[in-house]
């Protein structure tokens, strides 16, 4: 069986430390917002300030994880951990995203209570601290946007971090709302719409990760391309048993046996396994090939073999 990966292109920063440090400032600014805003929302009596409080606090143990799994993912390899811990970041991707789904949940419940029973509420209070939390989340997000864009733990918890961005916008103008026009319904409603916007940020990522963790092909992969493409390469005959999947965000593998119409030898057997490689790397972006060559075995012939 053949193994390759000359083309294990890493996609990672040159300065990787600098994740964790912006993690760690993000994780400090919203561990303050969460203890001034739970003191302001119990004081004031506002649910979407309390709301926004727990949305906070699931922040800072989001970013607790994303900052863990970004430390795992450098850890280097070894005898029992062959390939590292180098999923550490997807687990953590699926873990924040599903929390973002639980939060969401939690608020609308608190929501439609608080609907059946509308109280006052302290709204100078809310303002200010609304205020702080458009302000420190704003910086927050500022720092892992860059990041955000080539990794699914990072955006899981940039994600987090604009939500939180948002709701402390909404939070804000329902302030405004109960302070000039005493509207205290506005309370729950802007709760009601905080969790609806969790609900469709998070579930998008939940499913990016659930398909990785799964094992299964990357959407802009078609398996049936591939086999076509290596099919043409003399003297192939052709290729079955195929296993395409995402190790994580940097690595994508494959792997599959190839019948040859002739007994060539292994010189010849290294040329063609560079064309593969050209191949499956400039047209699909897949960097890990492994390959077995088969001539005259009695196996499955199918591409994808139920074994």
């Amino acid at each position: 069986m053949a193994h390759s990966h000359g083309h294990n292109h890493s996609h990672s920063h040159a300065h990787p430390d600098l994740k964790g440090r912006n993690l760690i400032i993000s994780i400090v600014l919203n561990i303050l917002i969460t203890v001034a805003q739970v003191i302001g929302g119990l004081i004031s009596g506002s649910l979407s300030l309390l709301s926004d409080a727990l949305h906070n606090f699931s922040d800072v143990l989001s970013l607790i994880v994303s900052y863990i799994a970004n430390l795992l993912s450098k850890k280097p390899s070894s005898t029992n951990k062959t390939f590292g811990y180098k999923r550490a970041e997807i687990i953590a991707a699926f873990v924040n995203a599903a929390t973002l789904m639980v939060v969401a949940i939690v608020l609308i419940i608190e929501a439609i209570e608080r609907f059946q029973d509308p109280q006052e509420v302290e709204s100078n209070l809310v303002i200010w601290l609304s205020l702080l939390g458009i302000v420190a989340n704003g910086f927050s997000v500022l720092l892992l946007k860059k990041d955000a864009d080539s990794n699914m733990n990072m955006k899981s918890a940039y994600l987090h971090l604009f939500t939180d961005m948002l709701a402390s916008v909404a939070v804000l103008a329902g302030g405004l709302l109960m302070k000039f026009y005493e509207m205290y319904w506005v309370d729950p409603a802007l709760t009601l719409a905080i969790a609806v916007y969790l609900i469709y940020m998070g579930y998008d990522l939940l499913k990016q990760s659930t398909r990785v963790l799964m094992l299964f092909t990357p959407n802009s992969i078609h398996i049936q391309e591939i086999v076509e493409a290596i099919g043409k390469i003399k003297p192939i005959k052709n290729v079955h048993h195929v296993h395409v999947w995402q190790l994580n965000e940097d690595e994508v593998h494959l792997e599959a046996h190839i019948d040859f119409n002739e007994d060539i030898r292994l010189s010849e057997f290294d040329a063609i396994l560079e064309q593969i490689e050209e191949e499956v790397y400039h047209n699909h972006g897949i960097n890990h090939v492994n390959i077995q060559p088969e001539f005259g075995k009695c196996d499955s012939k199918q591409v994808i073999v139920q074994d």
